[in-house]
């Protein structure tokens, strides 16, 4: 059950009233997204507020002292916003604001079950799904564990994600474009079965090839395929296993958390740990000072291991949100543990090479598709900027 801050019920003889008051929680900003999409038109005033990482930076919603009348299964339903201003002066290092904003829900007391149980739920799913339509997707990256802490540090960083990169502009195989587009479908429509089989609701992706066959390229697609955000990770910023669930816990739903060049990111894999050992059974006594000076910069660096990585992927922790892609890049996937790689944790292995025909081909075509649509917008647009100009001579 969603914690909306704080609620009163005021019961009366026939009418009921619900108080939503504004914290910093998802379900003040749902229930105001609702009414903004559904029923702000009907006010008489509206108060205009500027929405950052959003499609439509300005949004429109009912000023202060305003009601509004919504309609649900039957039910009339009353929306009223209002604010209260704190008049007692207060300090603080962190200061807060003054103003605290609610709103008003009222009701005939008959419909109160259909209100409580069913209306509300309604208005934040509603409200979420508008959220998320109208957002502005976002590429963040993670700060160095020792950054984390102090007035408004954050664990991650992030900037506007307007990567072009979309499925029709890839060059590759047709067919499996085709494979990977219905598999991510199948997966945000899933929902219902992964709650059904008893497994978190994530799906992982391993992308390997030559350097240059695209695989940033397909990240991007999918993102914007999926309109989900996407989570950089740089394991070499992460101090140690439990900032890497700290890190799992600061994530959204409808995310694609990324690791690229995994082989590369930290000496994870039990290939390179065999290699290691067999390299120090032949190390030279000249060689201890230089050795020594190597397990203190090891020291100083992340502490990262494959154990921590293994249950960050599919560990109890992974099942913390829902609707999540993992992707892992890599040049060489030989290099790389079974473990990390095997189905249930990667669950897609994509291999991407160098364009062949059919690849040249389906992107040639979709080039001409493009410039042939471009040409008839440009005609429409230019053959109404004529009908106007002769509007205006007659």
């Amino acid at each position: 059950m969603v914690e909306f801050g704080q609620i009163w019920s005021q019961l009366g003889s026939t009418m009921a009233t619900i108080m939503f008051v504004y914290t910093i929680s998802e379900a003040y900003t749902a229930i105001q997204t609702y009414l903004s999409a559904n029923t702000s038109q009907r006010a008489k005033k509206l108060r205009a507020e500027v929405v950052k990482d959003s499609q439509t930076p300005l949004v429109l919603s009912m000023d202060d002292n305003e009601e509004i009348i919504d309609e649900f299964q039957g039910a009339k339903i009353w929306w009223y916003s209002n604010h209260t201003t704190k008049t007692s002066q207060s300090f603080s290092i962190y200061p807060a604001s003054d103003e605290k904003r609610y709103l008003t829900l009222t009701f005939h007391k008959s419909y109160r079950d259909l209100i409580t149980s069913t209306y509300i739920k309604h208005v934040l799913k509603e409200g979420n799904a508008i959220s998320v339509k109208n957002r502005q997707l976002k590429l963040y990256t993670n700060n160095p564990s020792e950054e984390w802490y102090g007035y408004k540090r954050t664990k991650w960083s992030h900037i506007m994600f307007e990567h072009p990169s979309r499925f029709e502009t890839l060059a590759m195989d047709p067919k499996k474009k085709e494979e990977i587009i219905n598999d991510l479908v199948k997966f945000k429509t899933g929902k219902d079965y992964y709650a059904k089989i008893g497994k978190a609701w994530k799906r992982g992706y391993l992308l390997y090839g030559p350097p240059g066959t695209g695989k940033s390229s397909m990240i991007a697609a999918i993102a914007n395929f999926m309109n989900y955000d996407v989570y950089d990770l740089e394991l070499t910023a992460v101090k140690e296993n439990t900032d890497l669930k700290k890190l799992l816990i600061d994530t959204t739903s409808k995310s694609i958390i990324v690791i690229e060049d995994i082989d590369c990111s930290l000496d994870l894999t039990g290939q390179r740990k065999k290699t290691k050992e067999k390299g120090d059974e032949d190390k030279k006594p000249e060689d201890s000072i230089k050795n020594a000076k190597e397990n203190e910069e090891e020291k100083k660096g992340s502490k990262v291991t494959l154990s921590g990585l293994l249950n960050f992927i599919d560990g109890i922790w992974s099942a913390c949100g829902g609707e999540r892609i993992i992707i892992f890049t890599t040049n060489f996937v030989d290099k790389l543990d079974p473990a990390l790689i095997r189905r249930g944790r990667m669950d897609k292995h994509i291999e991407l090479s160098y364009c062949g025909y059919e690849a040249f081909k389906a992107k040639n075509k979709a080039e001409e598709e493009a410039e042939e649509k471009a040409k008839e917008l440009k005609s429409e647009k230019d053959n109404g900027e004529l009908a106007q100009e002769e509007e205006q001579v007659s």
